[in-house]
């Protein structure tokens, strides 16, 4: 197994992973969300007054439908199909007439989920000089050879690994740097749980690894649910089919590079 996927497990499982992966991605949630007065009103309206439609258009308006039901979308991109389609409106409904007002209220202006909030915590844990060096713009990386590590959008390290390191995959990268002369690029991700869209994530980063002809050392920084020991199926994959893949936590990753 590659050391540093097996360095990563190990530190998983027997150290305070979780706090100290806190100061990688400090998951903070938001604040619950607003919801218009106005609409809130007319929700309230609609609802006493048992009139579906207006109930379901009003709603619709609001940042957060109160059900998740997988019809709600369509609806949204589409409202015409309102009028068109009355029993799906009032199979909603009538769930929404159970749940009452205030649980209403409540599912409405709850707070953004916070895995859809990580993306942009491990570029500023970077900046916080949690690597050794401070990360630097396109201008000052290409002006030398020094370690230094790039900071710049996703697009803008795919664009340099395109140019000058024969990137060839068309997905943004959250990680490029350079060590002891030789070039490193990731993604990184915190993979909250398993399945889903949490799947997609990791695929993602498996792809880029697997990406080939690039002219640079090519790793998965990953965290979450993939290390926990046991038959689940990213755990698997881990330790068998990707085994000697550069995948390892943030928390290895500044030993990683400076051992190149």
């Amino acid at each position: 197994m590659n050391r540093w996927l097996k360095l990563s497990i190990e530190y998983a499982n027997q150290r305070s992973y979780l706090d100290d992966l806190f100061h990688v991605y400090p998951t903070i949630p938001e604040g619950i969300r607003d919801i218009n007065k106005e609409i809130w009103t007319d929700v309230e309206k609609h609802f006493n007054c048992k009139n579906n439609d207006a109930l379901f258009g009003e709603l619709l308006k609001l940042e957060l439908f109160p059900i998740k039901d997988s019809y709600v979308a369509y609806l949204r991109r589409d409202k015409s199909a309102i009028d068109r389609n009355p029993r799906t409106i009032n199979r909603i409904c009538g769930r929404l007439y159970e749940m009452g007002l205030n649980k209403i209220f409540e599912r409405c202006s709850e707070p953004k989920e916070t895995n859809r909030q990580i993306g942009p915590m491990f570029r500023g844990w970077l900046r916080k000089k949690s690597l050794g060096i401070t990360p630097v713009d396109l201008s000052e990386f290409i002006a030398n050879n020094n370690d230094a590590i790039l900071d710049a959008s996703d697009n803008a390290m795919m664009n340099f690994a395109k140019n000058n390191l024969d990137y060839n995959h068309n997905k943004g990268l959250d990680f490029a740097a350079r060590f002891n002369g030789k070039y490193v690029i990731g993604e990184a991700k915190f993979l909250t749980d398993f399945g889903g869209y949490q799947n997609a994530q990791f695929n993602d980063a498996i792809n880029m690894i697997e990406t080939k002809g690039v002219k640079a050392i090519k790793i998965a920084v990953l965290d979450g649910v993939l290390y926990i020991k046991g038959n689940n199926k990213m755990y698997k994959l881990l330790t068998e089919r990707y085994k000697d893949y550069n995948i390892m936590s943030a928390l290895v990753l500044r030993e990683f590079l400076y051992q190149l």
